[in-house]
């Protein structure tokens, strides 16, 4: 390692690492951009910018099908290098192929490259961060991820404004066509300045400590642990984890980890079922409709972009103090009154008020400060450490699934309900999430990962773990 302090070197994992989770979020943001001028320059069909959409995705699911088993079997470092080197091959790609075929074949590269980092960065951070600042070292690749979208909304109002006072034809010099009459290319190249500095940035990380002793390098584990993370190198005990053991599947689904599977399936789907899509998809007619006078539609994207990575930083704030458990609750219930209340908006003819702009920031202040970065520190923490990443593979491939599904789900339920039933649609899922998470999520703050996992392991650890926050929520 290098010899940084203790406290740099955290810090420097930490912004290496979730330099995955702002790729993440620039690479699914930068299409909003894109997207009107690959439609204009090659005439798209209804399928193929579908297809030019939707390729991104299919390659995520991939990503996440193999990085369970890579991360489990090689460590969480290579997983991460091989992600890194997909988004800059993606983006240097993308802004380089000549003909549309070419350009989505490196898009799905990128999805793949978002599936591995969507799993082994949070993981990663969650194995190496001492345990009284996990949750906020975990949820800086949530507000990562939300920066990504941000600058991504940026970075193309900026390109589409420098692009103006270009000439409009390809003929001239090479950055005349990058910035001026394809400057989509620009939008996803840009893309490849963060993918070399996460790439760049691995060689100075090391490997996750608990893979290591899992693999029976106690030694070299411990050394990690004690530099990063004294207070939790007692516990890092090989022989409790079973150093050197072959992890399966099977074993999620003994009696003493269904509760854990169920949280680790269930978060993420409700995440998605929540309607944050919709929101983020919608978003600019809402605020349209709200009378709020925009220049255009990148205009209103960068304001929910904004508002989304500020209320994130109250995660980061209050997650190793308030504890998971109390901020899932309290942002559940504040995010199902705010769906309850827009859906309401709607049916009542009131979106020229400024009511319905209160009701939608008011969704997205309590998913940014719970639902969204939570399932992700809570999918790190509760599995069992040999199979950690293929847990997560499957927590994180829910995610996508159930995004998949919202994604082709709202249109029709828009159409067949309206938009104020398909927002009490999304409320009643919050209604679901909030029983879910105050009957099954134990508070794990402040525990290092061998604690949860041996509390897990005890028939009474369930009840005790619920007990230390019961009365912070009453």
């Amino acid at each position: 390692m290098p010899a940084f302090t203790k406290r740099a070197s955290i810090l420097t994992i930490t912004f290496v690492a979730s330099l995955g989770g702002f790729l993440f979020g620039f690479d699914m943001a930068v299409v909003s951009g894109v997207l009107p001028f690959l439609q204009k320059q090659f005439s798209l069909s209804a399928f193929e910018e579908g297809w030019f959409v939707s390729v991104a995705l299919i390659g995520c699911i991939a990503g996440v099908a193999v990085s369970g088993e890579l991360s489990d079997r090689w460590g969480r470092k290579k997983p991460l290098f091989i992600a890194a080197l997909l988004f800059f091959l993606s983006a240097l790609g993308c802004a380089a192929m000549p003909s549309l075929t070419g350009v989505i074949v490196f898009r799905f590269l990128g999805g793949v490259g978002i599936g591995l980092a969507s799993n082994v960065v949070p993981l990663y951070i969650s194995e190496i961060a001492p345990a009284k600042i996990r949750g906020r070292l975990v949820t800086f690749y949530q507000f990562a991820l939300t920066l990504g979208i941000l600058i991504a909304y940026l970075s193309n109002a900026a390109l589409v404004n420098s692009a103006a006072g270009r000439p409009l034809t390809g003929s001239g010099h090479w950055t005349d066509v990058l910035f001026g009459a394809e400057v989509w290319r620009a939008m996803l190249g840009l893309g490849a300045i963060p993918a070399i500095l996460f790439l760049l940035g691995l060689f100075l990380v090391p490997e996750s400590p608990r893979w290591l002793i899992q693999q029976g390098r106690t030694e070299e584990g411990r050394a990690i642990i004690s530099a990063i993370s004294p207070g939790d190198e007692v516990r890092a005990d090989p022989q409790a984890q079973g150093a050197g053991a072959e992890g399966s599947y099977r074993e999620l689904f003994a009696p003493r980890w269904r509760k854990a599977l169920l949280l680790g399936i269930l978060l993420p789907l409700f995440s998605q079922f929540s309607g944050i899509n919709a929101i983020i998809y919608y978003g600019p007619s809402i605020l349209s409709n709200a009378g709020v006078s925009l220049s255009n539609s990148l205009l209103s994207q960068v304001i929910f972009g904004f508002a989304n990575m500020i209320f994130t930083l109250v995660a980061m704030w209050k997650v190793d103090s308030a504890g998971r458990r109390p901020l899932y609750l309290w942002g559940t219930a504040g995010a199902t009154i705010a769906l309850f209340l827009t859906g309401l908006c709607f049916a009542t003819g009131a979106t020229a008020t400024v009511w319905l702009l209160i009701c939608v920031m008011a969704f997205l202040a309590c998913f940014a400060f719970s639902i969204g970065p939570l399932k992700f520190v809570v999918a790190a923490e509760i599995f069992p450490g040999k199979i950690r990443g293929r847990a997560m593979a499957i927590s994180i491939m829910v995610m996508w699934i159930a995004d998949t599904i919202v994604g082709q789900l709202t249109p029709i339920l828009l159409k067949a309900v309206g938009t104020g039933g398909t927002f009490w649609i999304f409320a009643v899922f919050g209604i679901i999430a909030f029983i879910t998470v105050y009957r099954l999520l134990p508070e794990t703050k402040g525990k290092s990962l061998e604690q949860i996992e041996a509390e897990w392991n005890g028939d009474a650890s369930l009840p005790e773990l619920q007990k230390n926050e019961t009365s912070t929520i009453q």
